[in-house]
């Protein structure tokens, strides 16, 4: 089993989130190797801010990975934006929980080195998406 070192930031000011065991759980699951990984929640400002910043885009998204090293183990930020995932969960009437889940399995992956750039990079991220998330009790979020 891979060792994992997880900072939260952010969680408690959002109410209804996952507990920290629940966070760290789905974090493991999806990874390949050893990490150290915060998960940063944040609110509408900040997602905006750092996307426009680091991703040239100005507006909030809902989950932005900043991998800094994959060897000997993945170091990375990945950044919820809380009141985005909240909208885009309510509009595919999906629970929060299982839109949270995929997007820190979605996060982890790209700080492993998985893209969705290129088509076949997008389908072999997906299917391991999907396959992580069957194995947390999801459905695919791709249907």
């Amino acid at each position: 089993m891979a060792a994992l070192r997880l900072a939260v930031q952010g969680r408690s000011r959002f109410a209804g989130l996952p507990a920290r065991a629940t966070l760290a759980r789905w974090v493991a699951l999806a990874l390949e190797g050893d990490a150290e990984i915060t998960l940063r929640f944040v609110g509408a400002a900040e997602g905006r801010r750092l996307n426009r910043d680091y991703r040239g885009r100005d507006y909030a998204t809902n989950v932005l990975t900043f991998d800094y090293a994959r060897a000997p183990a993945v170091h990375a930020d990945i950044v919820l934006c809380v009141p985005v995932i909240r909208r885009e969960a309510g509009a595919e009437r999906r629970s929060l929980r299982a839109h949270l889940a995929h997007l820190v399995v979605h996060g982890v992956l790209h700080a492993q080195g998985y893209r969705h750039e290129r088509l076949r990079e997008a389908a072999r991220m997906q299917r391991r998406e999907v396959a992580l998330l069957a194995a947390l009790r999801i459905a695919d979020p791709y249907r």
